[in-house]
């Protein structure tokens, strides 16, 4: 447990973190975290699924979940007052829910609707591409959601097994920020979740990059292009490095990318870089959104700014970035829900809360030189491309690797 106490607040969040998510399922189970986190909301032996929604916003707050590779999260945002009712209610969700099978039913209906908006917005479906591209035939690389067959094959027995095997008290988390009392918070908890399993036994399969390329040919009028390399696990030592990197590259209007190929070439509407990192490994990218005639002059110019990072930074740039990140933490400080999702993210990963001081000196501890080595490192790697739309204006994948060589 672990908690951040902001007395001058008049609200909290609370939240349970497990350190499970769509890496730990077989491909068979693909797709059951995400039902699991669903059904969680359906009804307990005390409460119906109506009743949860009405006992939450009845004193004005906030229930919700979510599923990641890696984790899957229950959190309630409430008055200060109301802090027990929230440990009650997800004491109450993970210990006795019922999934009564009609119920179970309407809900993997509403996840096969949820799949299908997926496969019809392009510009979310190409990230799911990607991932499977860079982490082919394993965990890793498939989809949170599932695929609608086996969503469609979920029956009781396996959701109901699936969190019994893995939601146990290892490898979970209870954060609270806001105004709270921490040791009213672990007598609370001690009591709600007497009967919380303590011992895992379950692991996950160790990621292992590929790289190549996916394409959906569709009628659209643009073409969505992500292209991706090998990252960084998150206690890789370039780990900051590489954050600093991906803001000097595109992650902002200020960013090379955004500068050069929306503002100077009007090239994209839409380009940025992003990177996810995982406990072994990590998925550097870079989307953009073009139309299709100016795909062949898009890809040119992205590899020229990456490969400009790796040859030469300057330190304007790199103060930038500093600044831009160290903002983002602090600002995110003033939120009690971006609270308890660092502090439990943190005590999953690194098993302790780091202080924020901590995470401002790694930071500003980088410097140009740790930029261009790290931009160097990732461009050292297998290039991956996913892309959909009007694919056929798109050049081989031997002729985008040589671009950022």
């Amino acid at each position: 447990m672990v908690s951040d106490e902001m007395p001058q607040l008049e609200t909290a969040s609370v939240g349970v973190w497990f350190d499970v998510g769509a890496r730990h399922e077989s491909e068979e189970q693909n797709g059951v975290s995400h039902l699991l986190e669903h059904m969680a909301f359906k009804g307990t032996k005390r409460r119906t699924a109506r009743g949860l929604a009405e006992e939450i916003e009845a004193v004005g707050g906030h229930l919700n979940a979510y599923t990641t590779r890696d984790h899957t999260t229950y959190y309630t945002r409430v008055m200060k007052q109301d802090v027990g009712l929230s440990v009650d209610i997800l004491a109450d969700i993970l210990q006795n829910s019922l999934f009564d099978v009609t119920d179970l039913q309407r809900e993997k209906d509403v996840i096969l609707q949820e799949i299908g908006q997926a496969n019809d917005t392009p510009d979310d479906i190409v990230f799911d591409m990607l991932q499977a591209t860079a982490f082919p035939d394993q965990p890793l690389g498939r989809s949170i959601l599932g695929t609608a067959e086996r969503v469609r094959n979920f029956d009781r027995d396996i959701v109901s097994h699936y969190m019994r095997d893995h939601y146990r008290g290892d490898g979970t988390i209870l954060a609270a920020a806001g105004n709270i009392s921490h040791d009213a918070l672990v007598d609370m908890t001690a009591d709600a979740f007497a009967s919380f399993e303590k011992e895992c036994n379950y692991s996950f399969e160790a990621a292992s990059y590929g790289g190549g390329e996916s394409r959906m040919a569709r009628d659209l009028e643009q073409l969505h292009i992500t292209l991706g390399f090998p990252g960084l696990s998150y206690d890789d030592p370039d780990y900051y490095a590489l954050q600093v990197f991906s803001t000097i590259c595109g992650g902002g209007m200020s960013s090379r990318l955004f500068q050069e190929v929306r503002e100077e070439r009007g090239l994209a509407y839409s380009v940025y870089s992003f990177s996810a990192s995982h406990d072994d490994t990590g998925l550097f990218g870079i989307y953009a959104g073009t139309s299709p005639e100016l795909a062949g002059k898009l890809l040119p110019v992205v590899a020229d700014q990456m490969k400009g990072l790796a040859e030469s930074v300057d330190e304007a740039e790199v103060a930038r970035a500093r600044a831009r990140l160290k903002a983002g933490l602090l600002m995110s400080l003033e939120s009690t829900t971006s609270r308890i999702e660092q502090l439990s993210r943190q005590m999953l990963i690194f098993g302790r809360p780091i202080p924020t001081a901590e995470l401002i000196e790694k930071v500003d501890a980088i410097d140009a030189a740790a930029v261009e080595r790290v931009t160097q490192r990732i461009l050292g790697g297998k290039l991956a491309m996913a892309a959909v739309g009007p694919v056929h204006s798109l050049p081989e994948l031997s002729k985008v690797e040589a671009m950022f060589r």
